[in-house]
Protein backbone atom coordinates (compact mmCIF):
# COMPACT_ATOMS: atom_id res chain seq x y z
CA UNK A 1 0.00 0.00 0.00
CA UNK A 2 1.52 3.33 -1.00
CA UNK A 3 2.45 6.37 1.64
CA UNK A 4 1.45 10.02 0.35
CA UNK A 5 3.46 12.56 2.20
CA UNK A 6 1.82 16.18 2.64
CA UNK A 7 4.40 18.38 3.93
CA UNK A 8 3.43 21.42 6.34
CA UNK A 9 3.21 24.93 6.55
CA UNK A 10 5.78 27.39 4.17
CA UNK A 11 7.23 23.50 3.03
CA UNK A 12 7.25 21.83 -0.12
CA UNK A 13 7.95 17.89 -1.01
CA UNK A 14 11.40 18.89 -0.40
CA UNK A 15 10.44 17.70 3.27
CA UNK A 16 10.57 14.41 2.35
CA UNK A 17 13.27 14.16 0.04
CA UNK A 18 16.79 14.64 1.73
CA UNK A 19 17.81 16.46 4.92
CA UNK A 20 19.36 19.39 5.26
CA UNK A 21 22.88 17.13 5.18
CA UNK A 22 22.53 15.44 2.21
CA UNK A 23 21.40 12.31 3.94
CA UNK A 24 18.56 10.07 2.24
CA UNK A 25 14.68 11.40 3.33
CA UNK A 26 12.13 9.37 3.73
CA UNK A 27 11.24 9.41 0.09
CA UNK A 28 13.95 6.85 -0.68
CA UNK A 29 13.91 4.83 2.52
CA UNK A 30 11.04 3.67 2.60
CA UNK A 31 11.38 3.06 -1.34
CA UNK A 32 14.09 0.98 0.46
CA UNK A 33 11.60 -0.33 2.24
CA UNK A 34 9.54 -1.56 -0.72
CA UNK A 35 6.52 1.04 -0.37
CA UNK A 36 5.27 3.13 -3.13
CA UNK A 37 5.73 6.46 -2.63
CA UNK A 38 3.83 9.31 -3.45
CA UNK A 39 5.36 13.57 -2.43
CA UNK A 40 2.62 16.34 -3.02
CA UNK A 41 2.75 19.90 -2.85
CA UNK A 42 0.02 21.63 -1.23
CA UNK A 43 -1.89 24.09 -3.89
CA UNK A 44 -0.53 26.90 -4.14
CA UNK A 45 3.17 26.48 -3.03
CA UNK A 46 6.22 24.88 -4.42
CA UNK A 47 5.53 23.22 -8.30
CA UNK A 48 1.73 23.62 -7.73
CA UNK A 49 2.28 27.32 -6.92
CA UNK A 50 -0.14 28.61 -9.45
CA UNK A 51 -2.54 30.42 -7.62
CA UNK A 52 -5.83 32.75 -8.95
CA UNK A 53 -6.96 33.16 -5.46
CA UNK A 54 -4.17 36.25 -4.02
CA UNK A 55 -2.65 35.27 -0.74
CA UNK A 56 -4.60 38.19 1.44
CA UNK A 57 -4.78 38.99 4.98
CA UNK A 58 -5.39 34.87 5.76
CA UNK A 59 -2.14 33.52 5.08
CA UNK A 60 0.77 33.98 7.74
CA UNK A 61 3.37 32.89 5.54
CA UNK A 62 2.97 35.20 2.61
CA UNK A 63 4.03 38.28 3.97
CA UNK A 64 7.23 40.50 4.60
CA UNK A 65 9.98 37.39 5.02
CA UNK A 66 12.46 39.23 6.97
CA UNK A 67 13.69 37.26 10.02
CA UNK A 68 11.94 34.35 8.75
CA UNK A 69 15.21 32.20 9.03
CA UNK A 70 15.17 33.19 12.65
CA UNK A 71 11.78 32.18 13.16
CA UNK A 72 12.19 28.62 11.71
CA UNK A 73 14.74 27.92 13.47
CA UNK A 74 13.71 28.55 16.51
CA UNK A 75 9.89 27.71 16.69
CA UNK A 76 11.02 24.29 14.47
CA UNK A 77 13.00 23.88 17.99
CA UNK A 78 16.49 23.51 16.54
CA UNK A 79 18.17 25.69 19.05
CA UNK A 80 18.60 29.48 19.64
CA UNK A 81 19.57 32.37 18.26
CA UNK A 82 22.22 34.92 19.82
CA UNK A 83 22.09 38.13 18.01
CA UNK A 84 22.09 36.63 13.99
CA UNK A 85 23.95 33.38 14.93
CA UNK A 86 22.27 30.34 15.35
CA UNK A 87 23.38 27.54 18.00
CA UNK A 88 21.29 24.14 17.39
CA UNK A 89 20.76 22.62 20.75
CA UNK A 90 23.70 20.69 22.39
CA UNK A 91 21.27 17.63 23.07
CA UNK A 92 19.51 18.35 19.37
CA UNK A 93 19.53 15.24 16.84
CA UNK A 94 20.03 18.08 14.18
CA UNK A 95 23.39 18.31 12.35
CA UNK A 96 25.29 20.61 13.87
CA UNK A 97 27.31 22.33 11.23
CA UNK A 98 26.76 25.65 9.49
CA UNK A 99 25.54 24.87 5.69
CA UNK A 100 23.56 22.21 6.99
CA UNK A 101 21.73 25.19 9.27
CA UNK A 102 22.28 27.51 5.79
CA UNK A 103 20.32 25.01 3.80
CA UNK A 104 17.44 24.20 6.86
CA UNK A 105 16.53 27.62 6.59
CA UNK A 106 16.64 28.05 2.70
CA UNK A 107 13.66 24.99 2.84
CA UNK A 108 11.13 28.11 3.73
CA UNK A 109 9.09 28.27 0.61
CA UNK A 110 6.05 30.75 0.38
CA UNK A 111 2.70 30.66 -0.77
CA UNK A 112 1.50 32.42 -4.04
CA UNK A 113 -2.45 32.17 -3.00
CA UNK A 114 -4.61 31.87 -0.08
CA UNK A 115 -3.89 29.16 2.44
CA UNK A 116 -6.32 27.40 2.65
CA UNK A 117 -7.07 23.88 4.69
CA UNK A 118 -10.05 22.93 2.92
CA UNK A 119 -8.99 23.23 -0.76
CA UNK A 120 -5.97 21.27 0.22
CA UNK A 121 -7.98 18.46 1.49
CA UNK A 122 -10.04 18.38 -1.20
CA UNK A 123 -6.48 18.05 -3.49
CA UNK A 124 -5.80 15.50 -1.27
CA UNK A 125 -8.75 13.58 -1.13
CA UNK A 126 -8.63 13.87 -5.25
CA UNK A 127 -5.46 11.99 -5.07
CA UNK A 128 -6.35 9.26 -3.16
CA UNK A 129 -9.34 8.93 -5.52
CA UNK A 130 -7.33 8.37 -8.33
CA UNK A 131 -4.53 6.42 -7.03
CA UNK A 132 -6.89 4.14 -4.72
CA UNK A 133 -6.40 3.04 -1.37
CA UNK A 134 -2.99 4.39 0.74
CA UNK A 135 -1.74 6.07 4.17
CA UNK A 136 -1.26 9.14 4.38
CA UNK A 137 1.62 10.78 6.27
CA UNK A 138 2.14 14.33 7.32
CA UNK A 139 3.75 16.92 8.96
CA UNK A 140 3.35 20.27 11.12
CA UNK A 141 0.37 22.59 9.71
CA UNK A 142 -0.57 19.56 6.89
CA UNK A 143 -1.38 17.75 9.83
CA UNK A 144 -5.11 19.00 9.91
CA UNK A 145 -5.17 18.47 6.11
CA UNK A 146 -4.47 14.91 6.80
CA UNK A 147 -7.82 15.40 9.52
CA UNK A 148 -10.12 16.16 7.32
CA UNK A 149 -9.03 13.87 3.91
CA UNK A 150 -10.91 10.94 5.38
CA UNK A 151 -13.64 13.13 5.38
CA UNK A 152 -14.03 13.27 1.86
CA UNK A 153 -12.38 9.92 0.56
CA UNK A 154 -12.72 6.55 2.02
CA UNK A 155 -9.32 5.58 0.27
CA UNK A 156 -7.12 6.87 3.38
CA UNK A 157 -6.02 3.43 4.97
CA UNK A 158 -4.19 4.83 7.89
CA UNK A 159 -2.61 8.45 8.78
CA UNK A 160 1.15 8.54 10.27
CA UNK A 161 0.81 12.71 11.47
CA UNK A 162 4.29 14.07 12.49
CA UNK A 163 4.11 16.96 14.56
CA UNK A 164 1.05 18.14 13.98
CA UNK A 165 0.18 21.22 14.60
CA UNK A 166 -0.16 25.29 13.90
CA UNK A 167 -3.20 24.57 12.56
CA UNK A 168 -6.71 23.18 14.12
CA UNK A 169 -6.92 20.04 15.69
CA UNK A 170 -10.63 18.48 15.37
CA UNK A 171 -13.15 17.46 17.89
CA UNK A 172 -16.74 16.92 17.33
CA UNK A 173 -19.08 19.43 18.31
CA UNK A 174 -19.65 20.49 21.37
CA UNK A 175 -16.19 18.37 22.59
CA UNK A 176 -13.80 21.20 21.58
CA UNK A 177 -11.11 21.37 24.81
CA UNK A 178 -10.35 24.19 26.17
CA UNK A 179 -6.15 25.00 24.82
CA UNK A 180 -3.02 25.57 26.54
CA UNK A 181 -2.40 29.30 26.49
CA UNK A 182 1.32 29.73 25.26
CA UNK A 183 3.65 32.56 26.32
CA UNK A 184 2.63 34.21 22.88
CA UNK A 185 -0.55 33.50 22.95
CA UNK A 186 -0.44 34.04 18.93
CA UNK A 187 1.58 30.27 19.07
CA UNK A 188 -0.33 28.06 20.99
CA UNK A 189 -2.69 25.44 19.93
CA UNK A 190 -6.07 25.97 18.91
CA UNK A 191 -9.39 23.58 17.73
CA UNK A 192 -12.47 23.15 15.58
CA UNK A 193 -15.36 21.71 15.97
CA UNK A 194 -16.57 19.61 13.03
CA UNK A 195 -19.81 17.30 12.75
CA UNK A 196 -19.90 14.16 14.85
CA UNK A 197 -20.06 12.13 11.37
CA UNK A 198 -17.53 13.59 9.79
CA UNK A 199 -15.55 13.04 13.03
CA UNK A 200 -16.26 9.64 12.95
CA UNK A 201 -14.33 8.93 9.94
CA UNK A 202 -11.11 9.05 12.23
CA UNK A 203 -11.79 6.66 14.08
CA UNK A 204 -11.95 3.84 11.22
CA UNK A 205 -8.58 4.05 10.24
CA UNK A 206 -5.38 3.60 12.53
CA UNK A 207 -3.65 7.03 13.35
CA UNK A 208 -0.45 7.53 14.82
CA UNK A 209 1.01 10.81 16.05
CA UNK A 210 4.80 11.56 17.05
CA UNK A 211 6.27 14.41 18.58
CA UNK A 212 10.31 14.99 19.28
CA UNK A 213 12.24 16.28 22.13
CA UNK A 214 12.93 19.68 23.84
CA UNK A 215 9.03 20.22 24.29
CA UNK A 216 8.33 22.22 27.56
CA UNK A 217 6.59 24.92 29.25
CA UNK A 218 8.62 27.57 29.46
CA UNK A 219 8.48 31.62 29.06
CA UNK A 220 11.97 31.73 27.90
CA UNK A 221 12.10 29.42 24.66
CA UNK A 222 9.43 30.03 22.71
CA UNK A 223 9.54 26.89 20.53
CA UNK A 224 9.42 24.21 23.35
CA UNK A 225 6.94 26.46 24.73
CA UNK A 226 4.46 26.50 21.63
CA UNK A 227 4.83 22.75 21.43
CA UNK A 228 4.25 22.15 24.52
CA UNK A 229 0.83 23.46 23.63
CA UNK A 230 0.04 21.67 20.58
CA UNK A 231 1.27 18.28 22.58
CA UNK A 232 -1.16 18.83 25.07
CA UNK A 233 -4.20 19.65 22.13
CA UNK A 234 -2.71 16.36 20.22
CA UNK A 235 -3.58 14.29 23.41
CA UNK A 236 -7.20 15.55 23.69
CA UNK A 237 -7.55 14.46 20.15
CA UNK A 238 -6.23 11.41 20.57
CA UNK A 239 -8.22 10.72 23.73
CA UNK A 240 -11.35 11.85 21.41
CA UNK A 241 -10.49 9.67 18.60
CA UNK A 242 -10.46 6.61 20.96
CA UNK A 243 -12.97 7.54 23.14
CA UNK A 244 -15.79 7.68 20.04
CA UNK A 245 -14.48 4.05 19.53
CA UNK A 246 -11.12 4.83 17.05
CA UNK A 247 -7.27 3.64 17.37
CA UNK A 248 -5.55 6.53 17.81
CA UNK A 249 -1.59 6.43 19.49
CA UNK A 250 1.22 9.44 20.29
CA UNK A 251 4.19 8.72 20.96
CA UNK A 252 6.71 10.61 22.47
CA UNK A 253 9.81 9.33 21.03
CA UNK A 254 12.07 10.51 23.85
CA UNK A 255 10.52 7.99 25.84
CA UNK A 256 11.01 5.28 23.49
CA UNK A 257 14.53 5.68 22.98
CA UNK A 258 14.96 8.33 20.28
CA UNK A 259 16.73 11.81 21.99
CA UNK A 260 16.88 15.41 20.38
CA UNK A 261 14.39 15.68 17.63
CA UNK A 262 13.08 18.64 16.11
CA UNK A 263 10.24 19.65 14.59
CA UNK A 264 11.81 18.42 11.15
CA UNK A 265 12.46 14.87 12.85
CA UNK A 266 11.88 13.24 9.75
CA UNK A 267 15.77 15.20 8.51
CA UNK A 268 17.37 14.46 11.99
CA UNK A 269 20.21 12.27 12.57
CA UNK A 270 17.85 9.72 13.89
CA UNK A 271 15.77 9.52 10.97
CA UNK A 272 16.16 6.17 9.92
CA UNK A 273 15.78 4.89 13.38
CA UNK A 274 12.56 7.07 13.19
CA UNK A 275 11.30 5.39 9.72
CA UNK A 276 11.84 2.02 11.44
CA UNK A 277 9.41 2.93 13.72
CA UNK A 278 6.83 4.01 11.42
CA UNK A 279 7.55 0.68 9.52
CA UNK A 280 7.07 -1.13 12.62
CA UNK A 281 4.28 0.40 13.59
CA UNK A 282 2.21 -0.03 9.65
CA UNK A 283 3.68 -3.87 10.44
CA UNK A 284 1.57 -3.73 13.82
CA UNK A 285 -1.39 -2.91 11.53
CA UNK A 286 -1.30 -4.72 8.52
CA UNK A 287 0.00 -2.02 6.61
CA UNK A 288 2.94 -3.27 5.24
CA UNK A 289 3.65 -3.06 1.66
Amino acid sequence: MPLIFQHGGAQSKRTWETTPDGREGFRNIFLRKGYGVYLVDQPRIGEAGLSTEAAGDKNPWAGNPLYADKTLFMLSRVGLYDGDTPHVFDNSAFPKDAESVNQFQRSRTCYTGELDNDVNADALAALFDKIGDGILVTHSMGGTIGWRTPFRTDKVKAIVAFEPGGTPFLFPEGEVPEAEVATFPLLGASAQAVPLEDFLKLTKIPIVLYYGDNIQKSAELIGPDKWYTELDMAKKFVAAVNRHGGDATLVELPKVGLKGNTHFLMGDLNNQELADLMAAWLKSKGLDK
